[in-house]
């Protein structure tokens, strides 16, 4: 599997709940999984027929061998992980409001991961985290979209409420 980073300045945190302002956007990079990724990740996580048999899945709705749909949330989280939360105060998710696998993703696909926060609010019970709700787009080398996610962040503020 080919993984584009981009290139990072070390575990040195540069991201706190301050910085994720409503709006932003950006570009996570891309990954490319290969027939063999697809096949391997299959067999051990969703070993349905169309993921697993080419003649299986010709003959299924989506026509030709593709990946899980959690196969592709999976290489949304490692784009996110490896080119934007490694530099972050990131404090994990407390879940996701909704999960769209628009287009099968395919063997050799280039994705890409767009990244946009959409709303930003102190948490209540603990002054030194803020939620931050974000919308995952992730788009094939056609420009197709294949996965839209929408979900929650916890990150360490910089500066904590002392209400």
């Amino acid at each position: 599997m080919s993984i584009e980073t981009k290139p990072n300045s070390g575990s040195k945190i540069k991201y706190y709940w301050e910085d994720m302002l409503p709006g932003t956007k950006r570009d996570l990079g891309t990954i490319s999984p290969s027939r063999e990724d697809i096949l391997a990740f299959a067999s051990q996580f969703d070993p349905q027929p169309f993921h697993l048999d080419e003649e299986a899945a010709k003959a299924s709705v989506f026509g030709d061998l593709c990946a899980s749909g959690w196969h592709t949330c999976a290489m949304a989280m490692r784009l996110m992980v490896t080119n934007f939360l490694h530099e972050s105060a990131s404090l994990g998710s407390p879940g996701l409001d909704k999960v769209l696998w628009k287009k099968p993703m395919l063997p050799n696909d280039t994705l890409h991961l767009k990244h946009t926060i959409i709303e930003s609010r102190p948490m209540k019970s603990k002054p030194d985290v803020g939620l931050v709700r974000t919308q995952w787009e992730m788009f094939n080398q056609r420009g197709d979209c294949v996965l839209f996610m929408e979900g929650w962040g916890m990150f360490r503020r910089r500066h904590p409420s002392t209400n």
